[in-house]
């Protein structure tokens, strides 16, 4: 779910890659993707699930601007994957529920 040949641009050049953890599985990105394009180029579109009728959620905007692509990214809750991007041993988790609020980040 890469875009690796473009119509006007021609063949994209071979980037490095860098690897990411998501929900204990290690995933390749590129760097400089977001954090949601990374994971869509790997297969996964399921960002989370609906706090009130468990859908899944998956990336609406792309532009930041909605909460459909909310992530718990590097232990802080409900980051905006579409708009955040990619770091090497970055660890992303899908968000199950409410964030807790005043929570510790040292607890995890």
């Amino acid at each position: 779910m890469e875009i690796l040949h473009h119509p006007v641009l021609g063949e994209l050049p071979d980037a490095e890659r860098i690897t990411i953890d998501f929900e204990g599985r290690k995933i390749e990105a590129r760097p400089g993707q977001t954090v949601a394009f990374a994971l869509m180029a790997n297969g996964i579109v399921a960002l989370g699930r609906s706090r009130k009728l468990r859908q899944a959620r998956g990336v609406y905007c792309a532009s930041g601007r909605c909460c459909s692509c909310f992530m718990t990214i590097d232990g802080h809750e409900h980051v905006r994957a579409c708009v955040t991007r990619v770091r090497a041993g970055m660890k992303i988790r899908q968000n199950t529920g409410d964030p807790q609020v005043g929570r510790d980040l040292d607890e995890d």
